[in-house]
């Protein structure tokens, strides 16, 4: 399983987030990363925050999506982060076999 994280900020009854969330499940499938839903209606401060903006989808903490998630854009994302946290696993990899 891959260090890369995608949330899903929304409610059960919001039909946007059940539509961020099967397009997040269809990628999911082919490049497996964790994956997480917030129901913002269980924390005050959250729905204080979210409740205007659902869904929001965040990848490894940065906010991707707003509303809508488009699924080729998504998959552009989730793939650009996999190389993202390849490169920095194999510059630290590097570094450490430098110092050894």
């Amino acid at each position: 399983m891959s260090s890369l994280i995608v949330e899903v900020y929304g409610k059960k009854d919001c039909s946007l987030c059940k539509e961020a969330t099967r397009i997040i499940g269809r990628v999911n499938e082919e490049m497996p990363f964790k994956f997480k839903h917030v129901d913002i209606s269980k924390c005050e401060d959250l729905t204080r925050r979210y409740s205007d903006n659902i869904p929001t989808v965040f990848i490894n903490g940065q906010k991707v999506f707003k509303f809508r998630v488009d699924e080729g854009e998504f998959r552009k994302k989730v793939r650009k982060e996999f190389i993202r946290s390849g490169l920095s696993r194999l510059k630290d990899k590097t570094e450490s076999v430098a110092r050894a």
